[in-house]
């Protein structure tokens, strides 16, 4: 089980590298100066939880009233998933044509490729961090011959 403080140490990686890609190559590959974009990755992010936190509240408000209490199966989080991206598209593609001054078109292709990009950046830096900061192994496991 990770700590909270390696938890804190993934988060500000995670964040940071992604910030600093997006500028980089964002601005390379649109055109617009690796500021603009830098800032548009740090207001992406900061609705992304806040999204995160009002929508999953929601969910679980939904599942409480709606669903009797049996586990959330496979074809559920399916939804959730779909419901939680489709959302983020939604907001992004407002901010994005808003703050680099786009059509809803450009903004909409720069959103899905963003989504594109986190998604295979998440797979990549979770693996990449897995393999430069282990996972702990408990005492108990390591005595019984056993892997977390």
């Amino acid at each position: 089980m990770r700590t909270l403080k390696d938890r804190i140490r993934h988060t500000v990686l995670f964040e940071g590298i992604a910030l600093t890609l997006l500028a980089v190559f964002g601005a390379w590959i649109t055109g617009h100066a690796p500021t603009e974009l830098g800032v548009l990755g740090l207001m992406m992010s900061l609705i992304a939880m806040s999204w995160n936190l009002v929508y999953n509240w929601m969910f679980d408000q939904w599942d409480n009233r709606v669903r009797d209490m049996a586990p959330r199966g496979v074809g559920l989080r399916i939804v959730h998933a779909l419901l939680f991206e489709g959302g983020l598209l939604i907001v992004g593609l407002f901010v994005i044509a808003w703050w680099l001054s786009m059509t809803y078109w450009d903004a909409f292709m720069l959103d899905i490729g963003l989504s594109v990009f986190f998604l295979a950046y998440a797979f990549v830096f979770n693996w990449a961090y897995d393999v430069v900061f282990p996972v702990p192994r408990r005492a108990a496991d390591v005595a019984d011959g056993m892997s977390c």
